[in-house]
């Protein structure tokens, strides 16, 4: 079952095709008592695609976890910027205004993003707001704040260790230097950013790690909790990481942290 995004038509729509058309499609945990976390999932793909294999295999395992989560199909290019930025607020609005009949728990929802995903979730993580209580359209009457983030091999920052490809998808080849600001993330942390679960691999020859890292010394600047893995080597875009020895252990480790946090059921 896919639900786009704005039955209606999206807002920048270029076109009636799939690919204009924003969607989720949701897993969700079935045969709980209370509701559940939940996790909307943005697979990476440098802003030209979405990587199936950190898609639909992430909402299986976060389902495993007795988590329920929403995959995004959200534009890409030709689109850019705010287009996909929409994308990933209108779904977290969408999952909350569906959260009773969907079991969810609307104060428990997390956003998950790898590579140029990781870039859409850490910004759906510092550009929200709360919501507009007299709009029209029922679904915007939600905050777009996601309650934690888990940024997998992220692309961060648009400045020196920027991703190229995904920056010149999103806004441009020349982009003006106020867009690479503010959409290098890295300088939007504030007090009151979500908590983040964070992995890299140390010599990532697509994303550098120093993504990863300076997303993480501004959540501690800010004194935002999260928590920071980085493996010794390891490609771009593992996913699951289930053929890799090391990296495989990230779903464990976030797995803890949701549980800790409080993000996940516990056993």
């Amino acid at each position: 079952m896919t639900l786009e995004l704005w039955p209606e038509g999206a807002p920048l729509a270029q076109g009636s095709g799939a690919e204009d058309c924003p969607a989720i499609t949701p897993y969700l945990v079935e045969g709980t008592a209370g509701p559940v976390p939940a996790v909307v999932v943005l697979p990476g793909g440098g802003y030209s695609h979405r990587a199936a294999h950190e898609g639909e295999p992430i909402a299986q395992w976060l389902n495993t976890l007795g988590v329920s989560a929403f995959v995004v199909s959200y534009r890409v290019a030709p689109y850019k910027h705010p287009a996909p930025w929409w994308d990933a607020q209108r779904a977290i609005r969408y999952v909350r205004h569906k959260a009773g009949e969907w079991n969810v728990d609307p104060q428990r929802l997390g956003i998950l993003g790898f590579s140029a995903g990781g870039h859409l979730a850490s910004t759906a993580g510092t550009h929200y707001d709360a919501g507009n209580p007299e709009a029209a359209d029922p679904i915007d009457r939600h905050s777009s704040r996601p309650d934690f983030m888990i940024l997998c091999y992220p692309v961060i920052s648009f400045g020196e260790f920027r991703h190229d490809g995904s920056r010149a998808n999103l806004i441009g080849e020349e982009p003006a230097a106020e867009m690479i600001e503010l959409l290098s993330n890295e300088l939007q942390v504030t007090s009151d950013t979500p908590p983040a679960f964070i992995w890299h691999t140390s010599d990532d020859p697509a994303v550098p790690v120093e993504n990863a890292l300076m997303f993480a010394g501004a959540l501690s600047r800010s004194k935002v909790p999260f928590e920071l893995h980085s493996y010794v080597t390891g490609r771009h875009g593992l996913g699951l990481a289930l053929d890799h020895p090391e990296a495989v252990t990230w779903t464990d480790l976030a797995a803890r942290w949701m549980k800790r946090m409080g993000y996940a059921p516990q056993e």
